[in-house]
């Protein structure tokens, strides 16, 4: 462990974002609302898209779960290991350029192995977009504003998935499901030139350290060492795991809320455009947003809001969630979701902003890799999966309601990632007093 001080670091850090701070972060949450919305996609267009290959639930949900997953997450390391050691920004660029061709392709797919073989592109691409946004921000703002910053970034995927649902679910309806995937593919290629253009490279550790103060060379670990390093803390690896608990939840019930509401809610793509796009823009931007500020106020006092605020939220968000189930209308189901949507996520930001807060400066690349490798392949690959092999097992019992009985086994994971984030607090609890420390 590397004490903050010898670092250089004042307790809190500095006290105002570097120069062109809010220009980055809007270009970064830009980005990540074209990240997210190329990855839902396919779950928002999921009906017809089964109808025009014939596949089926378990299908959709190893396409939009583990084989997604399995890229995504894996090849995030030495991408995230490569721009800890060169420009964040270039790789951004890159990889969001990656991304989008590949999502153009996911249209071109006649066959459901092709569709397979584009998204798993669209996985590579994206691995190289969010752990380099992570350290860009959070050498861009201090401490003290790094939550709520990263909250602002972290509205990349509800603006990104109602956009996805307005958007998509009506030139689906109004054409065919290929043209969004043409129309956002190209979005992003352009977005990629102009995140090479426009954004800045912050210096590393730029708002860690006192005014005026030096700070020693960083020594810069192999990359089997530094991964080591990651895994052998336990604060870390239990943010980690309670934070894949979170997102299993999370796409568990997003990759398949689409397709629930449209065949067992009775919603069609029209109403699913406008509604369910509402549910989705404002309840998860608001949550996101306002976890970004309760995390601020009440980490001031103690570290342990970074689990104990997602905790209390997850335990509150399961009531609603099997009410929505439950509900005997698509109107009464999107009553009850808009408070999971509100509070599912609130576990996002403040994990991504303590692990950041953890490191040191030249590991908060490959450290959000890490994240994400975990939290992802976890939630992301394991949790669509789940609920879409669940529903093919449930259909022979339940008919058309087996995506309901799916949802109701996803249920516990309520209470299991609410333990484990309890647990986190419980670690942060008993390590060191002042809690200033990075790997």
């Amino acid at each position: 462990m590397i004490d903050a001080q010898a670092m250089g670091a004042a307790p809190g850090g500095g006290s105002t974002p570097v120069r062109g701070a809010r220009i980055t972060l809007a270009m970064l949450c830009f980005v990540y609302v074209l990240n997210f919305l190329d990855r839902q996609l396919i779950s928002i267009l999921a009906k017809p898209i089964q109808e025009g290959l014939g596949i089926t639930d378990g299908q959709l949900g190893l396409l939009t779960g583990f084989y997604f997953a399995l890229f995504y997450c894996f090849i995030a390391i030495p991408i995230g290991w490569l721009a800890d050691r060169t420009s964040r920004v270039k790789v951004l660029a890159a990889a969001c350029a990656i991304w989008s061709a590949a999502t153009a392709a996911c249209g071109m797919a006649g066959s459901y192995p092709q569709l397979v073989v584009a998204r798993m592109m669209v996985g590579v691409g994206e691995a190289g977009g969010v752990p380099p946004s992570y350290a860009i921000i959070s050498d861009s703002f201090p401490r003290t504003r790094r939550t709520t910053a990263m909250a602002i970034f972290n509205l990349g995927p509800p603006i990104g998935s109602a956009l996805g649902v307005a958007f998509g679910a009506s030139l689906a309806a109004a054409f065919n499901w290929r043209l969004p995937f043409y129309a956002i593919g190209a979005v992003g290629v352009a977005a990629a030139l102009s995140v090479y253009w426009l954004v800045r490279e912050p210096q590393r550790g730029a708002t860690d350290g006192r005014p005026g103060a030096s700070a020693p060379t960083p020594v810069l670990e192999s990359f089997a060492a530094t991964i080591a390093r990651f895994f052998r803390n336990p604060l870390l690896l239990m943010a980690s795991l309670a934070s894949g608990a979170g997102n299993f939840i999370t796409y568990g019930l997003l990759n398949f809320t689409v397709l629930f509401l449209m065949r067992e809610k009775g919603m069609t793509l029209q109403e699913v455009a406008l509604w369910y796009a509402l549910v989705v823009g404002i309840g998860m931007s608001a949550g996101i947003y306002a976890s970004g500020r309760i995390v601020d106020r009440f980490a001031r006092r103690s570290k342990t809001a970074y689990a104990n605020v997602p905790a209390a939220s997850l335990v509150l968000a399961l009531p609603f969630f099997l009410a929505f189930t439950w509900a005997p209308s698509w109107q009464v189901a999107l009553a009850f979701l808009a408070v999971p949507m509100f509070l599912n996520s609130f576990f996002l930001s403040a994990t991504v902003t303590f692990v950041q807060s953890e490191v040191a400066p030249e590991r908060r690349v490959i450290s959000g890799a890490l994240l994400l490798l975990v939290m992802n392949f976890i939630g992301l690959g394991l949790g669509p999966t789940y609920v879409g092999i669940a529903s093919d097992l449930f259909r022979p019992t339940y008919g058309d309601h087996a995506l309901q009985a799916a949802y109701f086994a996803l249920a516990p994971m309520y209470l299991v990632a609410a333990a484990l984030f309890l647990w986190l607090a419980r670690l942060i609890r008993r390590s060191s007093p002042a809690g200033a420390a990075c790997v």
